[in-house]
């Protein structure tokens, strides 16, 4: 499905950009150790993005040393040397690149704990509140855009604050699967091993999902097991993205209660 031409949106991805990452050898491209993360990916993601939105013309212009390009002339006329860096594609094949300051990375940040092996006083996480509405799959859920209703809407309903926010929302479809939180992926810890929910839930196809899965650190949900039935209290969540790496969540109360009401 293609979306309309009336339509005032551009394709998103953010990364970050933070010299550690030179540090890590999976963090490399054409041209050797590089400061930003995943940044090939995030290429790779607008491609395909504008292959889903058809825009043919914003797909033929995008080129990878001219992304690198113009997130390096960002970095240059920023103060701050870790970042958080917003890319956009327009239609018509302008790249736009914005940053705003990070925390520093202090280790790899794709390292995935295994919740019982965490120290319960050492946690720092994000607090999820699971939605009180499906969200249907749309184009706009499997493509990273500037249109972010569906997700402004999803915090709005349950009384949480704009981004950035130390809480988010886990969403799922009107089958009742899990499918991701307004800003990150996510895996749920099951039979010794991360599962994300598959694709065909209408999950967005992430940067840091995709890189998890090449290397074999998470599974898709071939199943169907990650539905709302299962989600537990207290319940400590995977959440990835391709600025952030891995994170952890926390389901809050309000999750049971919602559960119990409405199976009541």
């Amino acid at each position: 499905m293609a979306s309309s031409e009336n339509e005032d949106f551009e394709l998103l991805t953010t990364t970050r950009y933070d010299p550690y990452l030179k540090s890590l050898e999976w963090n490399a491209d054409d041209d050797g150790p590089s400061p930003f993360l995943l940044l090939p990916y995030h290429r790779d993601r607008l491609s395909v993005a504008a292959d889903e939105h058809k825009w043919e013309i914003a797909k033929s212009s995008l080129m990878y040393q001219k992304l690198k390009i113009v997130c390096l002339e960002a970095i240059y006329q920023s103060e701050e040397s870790k970042l958080h860096v917003r890319i956009t594609l327009s239609r018509s094949g302008k790249l736009a690149v914005t940053t705003t300051p990070m925390p520093p990375l202090t280790s790899d940040p794709t390292i995935l704990p295994i919740p019982r092996n965490i120290p319960e006083r050492r946690i720092e996480t994000i607090l999820l509140h699971l939605d009180q509405k499906s969200t249907p799959p749309s184009l706009f859920t499997i493509t990273k855009t500037t249109n972010r209703r569906i997700y402004d809407e999803a915090r709005q309903r349950n009384h949480l604050p704009s981004l950035p926010s130390p809480t988010d929302v886990l969403l799922y479809n009107p089958e009742q699967l899990i499918t991701e939180t307004t800003i990150f992926n996510v895996a749920f810890y099951r039979s010794s091993g991360w599962i994300t929910p598959a694709l065909s839930s209408g999950c967005l196809p992430g940067v840091m999902r995709r890189w998890l899965l090449e290397k074999g650190r998470i599974r898709e949900d071939r199943e169907g097991i990650l539905t709302r039935s299962v989600v537990k209290e207290g319940e400590l969540i995977l959440l990835f993205n391709g600025a952030q790496g891995c994170r952890l969540g926390r389901i809050g109360e309000a999750t049971l209660k919602i559960l119990c009401s409405n199976s009541s």
